[in-house]
């Protein structure tokens, strides 16, 4: 069965950056299952896996522009210290949540502590990476009427 939308696929994958190091990757034997045409894969992996077949093994890379964006300048900031009420040590690293101007809910983290500045970043933490799957598709079928209605895999 060749992948195509409303198709429930099974991948397992190895995901790396430019310089070759393992972002993330599945577990022997515990595929990434998801809906095809629904929207829950970055879309240039979804686009290299359509017109697959399990079996099929391939190497894509996907730009940041088809993964998680170009970095944003407008989502670095600098803030006093003093916003980050409660916590006795700001380093670099430290993730936090914080509302943005839209009133929804970011995932910011620390770049660097300068004095009393915190520097701040909402982007994606791979955004403007160039992502490099390994792709092989494991398993192909089709879904059913719950799982299209529904958008996601049961």
């Amino acid at each position: 069965m060749i992948i195509a939308n409303n198709k429930v696929v099974s991948i397992a994958f190895t995901l790396t950056d430019g310089q070759g190091t393992t972002l993330d990757e599945t577990e022997t034997g515990k595929p990434l299952d998801y809906l095809h045409g629904a929207d829950n894969l970055l879309p240039g992996l979804e686009q290299a896996l359509t017109g697959k077949e399990v079996g099929d093994n391939f190497q894509v890379s996907i730009t940041p522009e088809e993964g998680f964006g170009v970095v944003n300048p407008d989502l670095i900031q600098s803030l006093p210290a003093s916003q980050f009420e409660g916590i006795d040590k700001i380093e670099p690293g430290m993730a936090f949540e914080a509302k943005g101007a839209s009133g929804k809910v970011e995932h910011v983290i620390v770049e660097a502590v300068e004095g009393d500045t915190v520097r701040i970043n909402a982007n994606h933490p791979l955004a403007g990476v160039t992502l490099n799957f390994d792709v092989t598709v494991v398993a192909v079928r089709e879904a059913d009427e719950s799982e299209i209605a529904h958008g996601h895999v049961h």
